[in-house]
């Protein structure tokens, strides 16, 4: 071991300062001390420009979407108290809204994004938590998403329009033999 905490198991070698020391043509560096204590701004507010959309989303799921049908499903009064929908929808819109559909990447998130911790108030749910909901409520989600792309369509953040797939086979000319490995 690395002096008895670390995870490489080498003999300690004299540690040198490094703040000072010159590079090749007599360049210096900043000075980096990686275990720096860092104070972090007493909210997460203070992380996230004021025209983010995750600000959006957490205006949107507490002042504007209608959320009865999802906190009319819990009347179980024993158990450990679960997450607040209003998280876990935020939590949703916003990952579906950047392309984040995966519950184990929306628990990742949370760990790592300013934007998902913003959202999720620091709190990290676990993603059989996030499934869980999901799966719970999906009929509910299906129209709150609805209600979500209404507004945003009536803000002019997004252009709805029509998606068509076509199923039609037609025969190739290519050779199956050829065209297979």
């Amino acid at each position: 071991m690395l002096g008895g905490d670390g995870l490489f198991e080498v003999e300690p070698v004299e540690k040198q300062q490094p703040q000072d020391r010159p590079a090749g043509a007599d360049k210096r560096f900043r000075a980096f001390d990686p275990h720096q204590v860092l104070l972090l701004p007493p909210s997460l507010d203070d992380w996230l420009p004021q025209d983010h959309l995750a600000r959006f989303v957490a205006d949107l799921v507490d002042e504007v979407l209608d959320l009865s049908p999802v906190l009319a499903n819990y009347t179980e009064k024993r158990g450990y108290p679960p997450y607040d929908p209003r998280l876990m929808l935020r939590l949703l819109i916003y990952g579906y809204t950047t392309g984040i559909r995966s519950s184990r990447a929306l628990e990742r998130k949370c760990a790592d994004d300013i934007a998902f911790r913003f959202l999720a108030a620091d709190q990290a749910p676990d993603f059989r938590s996030i499934s869980r909901f999901r799966r719970r409520h999906l009929d509910a989600l299906a129209d709150l998403f609805t209600q979500s792309l209404h507004l945003a369509q009536k803000l002019g953040m997004v252009k709805m329009g029509r998606v068509a797939l076509d199923g039609t086979k037609l025969e190739a000319n290519a050779s199956k033999h050829k065209a297979m490995s």
